[in-house]
């Protein structure tokens, strides 16, 4: 669990790192091509320069309207000028107003601009042999259309149609029209190349919008007068003929005052309605009472006395008062005395009396009832008949009054109507010579004293800012396009080898090696440095192996492998006993840098067995080490590397010295260096700064891996030291780096050798 969390961590920090942006590489980038971008903006700063110079000076003039949104008149007139205050499209409408083609021809034609050299165009016809030839080309050119129709030439109001035209055009290209933010301002702004001129332009215009408004104005004040009076006399006798379509309705109707009567009618309607909801309920009662004592068979008497009627009646109450009294006596005279008693006989014939009295009384009272039912039976018919007789003439009145009041409203509106008219055509004969503006100056356009562009600063600022940035960005997409090693760090990073070192570029002439012991010399010095460097970063690589050979390839030719094999084998011959080999049996070059004959024996020799080791050394004296040259070049160069004789070769050289250098052909050329890479003991990759594509090294890499071969490192050869960046380590150290050779390097390099011993 700790072991994945640890690994965890580990990958967050290196995606970490993989996403900051290093922005010191861009600087470094535009500090490389910093002159090449500098002279590309000064030359294009020259060239707006010499542009700027040449161009006209244009002039600005600007004069400023006030268009007011409500018109100052005499009495209000708006609807007949047809111009709602109200509109929000007002102001875009007299814009719109001020940059139409009629009002720009206006201008021109008042102020004679078709003759003014700044808008006179070419309007001369194509001479017939022109002509001629467009029809050629047509007739020569299948898929051309023929002309099919040469039409009558144009008339001279054809080519001054034209011609003004073209001058509207030009006019309004350089016209703008202006609103001011949230005010009734309008800017109107014309260019040209005579100050005087743009200033009376925009003058003119203004006066010309001015006077148009006011024509237009009055012609529609007259047109709208004119109209009203012929309106207002069609309008009178429609008014006077509603009139008296009312006035003979009232007559033949005999109405005085109909909303009165009708009135009068509903109330008599309401009051009829009411009598006779009360004399129904009161007949409906009377039945229900007579109802109620009928349906009994027997004891009518007691069942009517519980009529409310009835027993109200004081009559009633009295014969019961009394007959009470008497029962009450009854009972009493019962307690005392037997039934034949005088006082009690007495008692129970009077009691017979008072109820005889009230039965008598009752059905008096029950008589009386009917009586009222049938005379309040005939209240309501009567009530019923008068009802209906009420509502037919509340409806015959009403029918009138319908067409009463659509005869009053025919009446009312056409005297509204009439009425506006009036006002209207009488507010027209007032304003009809009222002269006032819409618009009006609040500052004229007075004639400018510089010029508006062109900006000649800004333009020569502009195009060196422009030019500036279009050079960085075609020194990223030049550096992005590139795709070749320029550092020490893109061998790092991009081929994910070890940097053994870098060798500095030695100016010579074209199509010219570099001297064979340019490495001792004084001029030398800087380059003889990066060589040891080379040889110390070697040896200190292999500590841990015994690489007692290595050889030296590269990807193609033309990449110094072999001037890099040769140095490399002088730095190593100052320390140790070292033997440089030329292997590159395909394309030798070590025989002619050490200037010796072509038929001197070789590699091809030793291992075919015509010459011995000993034939085929030669020891450079300057240097102090042995050489073995290609010798003669064979047929079947792989197949003598591949053969024993070859690895037997190597294992005597070994025992005989103590570093054996070996320049072989390029990788992506031959597979001589993939068969010598499994006789050594490491291999050294030669890269040739900015020129090799990386997808070439990456497969000469890739195929020395697949051979299983021991890489030692790469070194970066014909290093331009000038365009080493801040960020490479090796910067500074061969450019300011000057001194002889280094006695501590040196002793270090022995120590190594000792040890690896």
């Amino acid at each position: 669990m700790t072991t994945q969390n640890s690994n965890t961590t580990k990958e967050h920090a290196d995606n970490a790192q993989e996403e900051v942006i290093d922005y010191r590489l861009y600087l470094a980038l535009l500090n490389k091509y910093k002159w090449r971008i500098l002279f590309l903006a000064g030359f294009v700063s020259v060239l707006a320069t010499i542009y700027a110079m040449n161009l006209t000076p244009i002039y600005r003039a600007t004069a400023t309207l006030l268009i007011e949104e409500k018109e100052n008149r005499g009495t209000s007139f708006e609807d007949i000028v047809g111009m709602s205050s109200s509109q929000t499209q007002f102001y875009a409408t007299q814009i719109e107003l001020l940059k139409s083609r009629k009002m720009a021809k206006t201008v021109i034609e008042r102020m004679g601009l078709q003759d003014h050299p700044e808008f006179r165009v070419s309007t001369s016809q194509p001479t017939d042999s022109s002509a001629s030839l467009l029809d050629n080309a047509r007739n020569a050119i299948p898929f051309l259309p023929s002309q099919i129709d040469n039409g009558t030439p144009p008339t001279a109001e054809d080519i001054a149609e034209r011609e003004m035209n073209t001058i509207i055009s030009i006019f309004l290209s350089k016209l703008s029209i202006s609103p001011v933010n949230k005010t009734q301002l309008v800017n109107i702004t014309f260019e040209s190349r005579n100050p005087k001129l743009a200033a009376q332009v925009a003058n003119s215009l203004g006066d010309v919008y001015i006077d148009q408004y006011l024509s237009a104005k009055m012609a529609t004040v007259h047109e709208a007068a004119t109209w009203l009076t012929t309106r207002l006399s069609e309008l009178r006798v429609r008014l006077d003929q509603s009139e008296q379509k009312l006035q003979n309705y009232r007559e033949k109707e005999n109405l005085i005052d109909v909303e009165g009567v009708l009135g009068l009618i509903s109330v008599e309607l309401q009051h009829a309605s009411q009598q006779l909801v009360d004399a129904k309920n009161e007949k409906s009662a009377l039945e229900r009472d007579l109802d109620a004592v009928s349906y009994q068979s027997g004891g009518k008497i007691e069942i009517a006395e519980l009529l409310t009627d009835i027993a109200s009646n004081p009559a009633v109450q009295d014969a019961k008062e009394n007959l009470f009294k008497v029962e009450l006596k009854i009972a009493m005279l019962q307690q005392e005395f037997g039934p034949k008693h005088p006082k009690l006989a007495t008692a129970l014939a009077e009691a017979v009396l008072l109820r005889n009295i009230k039965a008598d009384i009752v059905t008096q009272l029950l008589n009386d009832i009917a009586k009222r039912l049938e005379t309040q039976s005939r209240v309501v018919m009567a009530l019923e008949a008068d009802l209906e007789r009420i509502k037919t003439e509340y409806q015959a009145l009403t029918a009138k009054d319908v067409q009463y009041r659509q005869l009053t409203r025919e009446v009312e509106t056409d005297r509204s109507v009439y009425d506006t008219f009036f006002t209207r055509a009488k507010e027209a004969e007032v304003t009809s010579d009222f002269n006032s503006a819409v618009a009006r100056f609040t500052d004229r356009a007075v004639t400018p004293n510089a010029p508006f562009k062109p900006n000649k600063k800004l333009i020569v600022v502009l195009a060196f800012v422009a030019s500036l940035g279009f050079g960085i960005v075609v020194a990223f997409v030049v550096e992005i396009l590139n795709d070749t090693i320029k550092s020490p760090q893109d061998v790092e990073n991009k081929l994910a080898q070890r940097m053994l070192g870098l060798l500095p570029l030695v100016a010579t002439g074209k199509d010219a090696n570099m001297l064979l012991h340019y490495f001792f010399e004084k001029e030398g010095k800087r380059f003889a440095e990066a060589v040891r460097t080379l040889r110390t970063g070697f040896v200190l690589s292999q500590l841990a192996s015994n690489a007692q050979a290595v050889a030296v390839t590269s990807t193609i030719p033309g990449e110094g492998k072999s001037t890099t094999a040769t140095n490399l084998a002088f730095s190593l011959g100052q320390i140790e006993s070292t033997i440089l080999v030329d292997a590159d049996m395909r394309k030798p070059s070590i025989c002619k840098r050490f200037d010796l004959p072509a038929y001197h024996p070789g590699l091809a020799n030793i291992i075919a067995g015509t010459a011995t080791l000993e034939e085929c050394i030669h020891v450079d004296e300057q240097s102090g080490i042995s050489v073995i040259t290609a010798g003669q070049v064979p047929p079947n160069p792989l197949e003598l590397l591949s053969s024993p004789k070859f690895d037997e070769l190597i294992d005597t050289l070994k025992t005989q010295y103590q570093r054996i250098v070996i320049d072989t052909a390029p990788v992506q050329a031959v597979s001589d260096a993939l068969v010598i890479a499994g006789h050594v003991d490491s291999m050294i990759y030669v890269v040739k700064s900015n020129e090799t594509r990386i997808g070439a090294i990456e497969n000469g890499l890739g195929r020395l891996m697949s051979s299983n071969a021991k890489i030692a490192g790469v070194v970066l050869n014909r290093v331009d030291s000038k365009k080493l960046t801040q960020n490479d380590y090796y910067h500074g150290y061969y450019t300011d780096y000057t001194y002889g050779e280094r006695q501590e390097s040196s002793a270090t390099d022995k120590k190594s050798s000792r040890k690896n011993a």
